[in-house]
């Protein structure tokens, strides 16, 4: 059913003959006659009494349960143009967007305050998970965006990047490595090392670089949030990894951070999102405004 067609019904019922209402639709009055019993042969029913000169003008039963229906889809399409407007315009939706413990207050916090002020009408609905069950989430349909870092495992999910930064070891300072201006990965084949809780995608990375660079590494511990890490470094339970950005925002007694010269292990920060969706404006907004935070660096 064509709501054109309803649009017509109910403008000639309004207006009370087809002369006026072909006027205020701008249509021929033979058109719109045509199309009115179009509308009575689809649905079987007649819906206007016709008198000879026209229609004179008489709503049958079947006519007032029509223009009735028609009138409220009629409205409920002038409602949704409406709010896909405010939509395209941002002054109402949502985003659910999931967030990694590591790195979130260092790299969104700024982003998200600006977002905010900017669309004070989306409801940003923020979930803190590691990256692999985030990524998971994005997948499921869950959460819309998501942060993660590369290498991201499921293939079915389009990324944008954010940042590329390097790692830091964190050393006691009475570590004979935490004397050396530079480190490689291989310097701490004989380390043990603090590591992050399996939910970290880091977790995983650091561990296959460590493969890579010729050894296993010697865990002796797993956390979740780097403060904790720091302190068990500084106690010389042994050494850490961590992006730089999120090390320079650490600093601890005791620890020495070391830059490490190793591009096999970079900390590669990144959005992702279900690959084929469209998203929403209000998504589409906050990608749009990486650019400034990519730049602010």
């Amino acid at each position: 059913m064509d709501l054109r067609v309803l649009r017509y019904l109910d403008e000639v019922v309004l207006c009370g003959g087809y002369g006026r209402a072909a006027e205020r639709l701008h249509v021929s009055q033979p058109a719109l006659s045509k199309a009115i019993r179009l509308l009575e042969e689809e649905l079987d029913v007649q819906l206007l009494d016709r008198g000879r000169r026209g229609v004179g003008l008489t709503v049958t039963a079947a006519g007032e349960v029509v223009v009735r229906h028609a009138r409220q889809l009629l409205q409920g399409r002038a409602q949704m143009l409406r709010e896909l407007d405010a939509l395209r315009g941002l002054e109402e939706g949502e985003l659910s967007f999931g967030l990694p413990p590591l790195g979130s207050a260092e790299i969104f916090a700024p982003l998200i305050a600006r977002y905010r002020e900017r669309y004070p009408g989306i409801e940003l609905r923020l979930r803190e998970r590691g990256g692999e069950a985030l990524a998971q989430a994005v997948q499921s349909g869950e959460i819309e965006l998501a942060a993660t870092i590369l290498p991201v495992l499921h293939e079915d999910l389009d990324i944008s990047p954010v940042r590329d930064d390097p790692m830091v070891v964190a050393l006691p300072r009475s570590h004979p490595l935490s004397a050396r201006t530079r480190l490689v990965l291989a310097d701490l084949a004989e380390t043990p090392l603090v590591l992050f809780e399996d939910s970290y995608v880091l977790n995983r990375v650091i561990h296959e670089a460590c493969l890579a660079a010729g050894f296993t590494p010697r865990e002796v511990a797993f956390i979740g949030q780097p403060a904790f890490g720091l302190a068990l470094v500084a106690a010389d339970a042994g050494a850490m990894l961590l992006p730089a950005v999120v090390a320079a925002q650490h600093a601890t007694d005791g620890v020495v951070m070391v830059p490490l010269d190793d591009d096999a292990l970079r900390w590669r920060l990144v959005l992702v999102w279900r690959r084929g969706t469209t998203l929403s404006y209000a998504a589409r907004a906050l990608l749009e405004m990486l650019p400034e935070l990519i730049g602010r660096d």
